[in-house]
């Protein structure tokens, strides 16, 4: 039986037409977690396990009203961002977000899909840096954004360690460098804050996965709306997307698993 009242967390992302990403995938966490999902959409992608084929962000009128819909009546927990898409998006859900300041806020600086499809606009890097980023209790980079944030390329255990050292500056409280872009027969997720740095290692799964960044973020805002400490919830959180995704699924025409949350 569920309890009267539930933790909340607010979703900010695309909607994935495909159902392993995005908005969807996030809700699909939040309910696993057993905290009561919200989502103010930005983006409407045309995507299934092959690929994306179109991206309509959402007017900036309309995001801003969700975002005030939800705010006005429900006592967000955490705040997770994903796919924004555009300088403007970016821009406006920062500005909301420092307006409102919600207890905890999750930033995955998502920028292309899975499939390579481009999910954030290149000269909208420069407002997550300068603008949203510097509000994040945590960073969920993964290899490739991180790169595309820093401008120079982690090929070693040496470099990841360096970024965990020049991301933290940027302004986040946390950094979780995630590790599944890298090589070798271990994922080494990094996370790190004012005490150091936090190494999760679990063996590499020999498949192709869609949605486990999105679902990574979702699952530490779910657990910092849960009363989780940042450390906590990404032990949780690792824990968590690696056990939906050794139980994942082939659910379309392409080789391509999305987890079973």
């Amino acid at each position: 039986m569920l309890q009267a009242t539930l933790p909340i967390a607010l979703t900010i992302a695309g909607s994935d037409s495909g159902g392993g990403a995005g908005i969807q995938a996030d809700l699909k966490t939040f309910h696993a977690y057993r905290v009561h999902g919200l989502s103010a959409i930005a983006a409407i992608t045309s995507q299934n396990t092959r690929g994306v084929t179109a991206v309509h962000p959402v007017p900036l009128a309309h995001i801003r009203s969700q975002i005030a819909a939800v705010f006005d009546d429900f006592p967000v927990g955490a705040v997770k961002t994903g796919m924004l898409g555009s300088a403007a998006i970016v821009r406006l859900v920062a500005r909301e977000m420092a307006a409102r300041k919600p207890a905890w806020l999750v930033v995955d600086p998502v920028m292309i899909a899975t499939s390579g499809a481009r999910l954030l606009d290149e000269n909208a890097i420069a407002v997550l840096l300068n603008e949203l980023i510097p509000l994040a209790d945590v960073l969920t980079p993964n290899l490739p954004e991180a790169e595309a944030l820093l401008g120079y390329p982690l090929r070693s255990p040496n470099d990841c360690m360096r970024a965990g050292a020049d991301l933290l500056p940027l302004g986040a409280c946390s950094v979780l460098l995630k590790g599944g872009h890298g090589g070798g027969r271990e994922v080494v997720d990094r996370f790190f804050d004012a005490r150091g740095v936090m190494e999760l290692r679990h063996p590499r799964l020999k498949l192709e996965a869609h949605g486990t960044g999105c679902t990574l973020a979702s699952a530490v805002a779910a657990g910092l709306a849960g009363g989780r400490s940042p450390r906590s919830a990404v032990r949780r959180a690792v824990a968590y997307v690696q056990h939906a995704l050794a139980r994942g699924y082939q659910p379309g025409g392409a080789a391509l698993r999305v987890l079973s949350h």
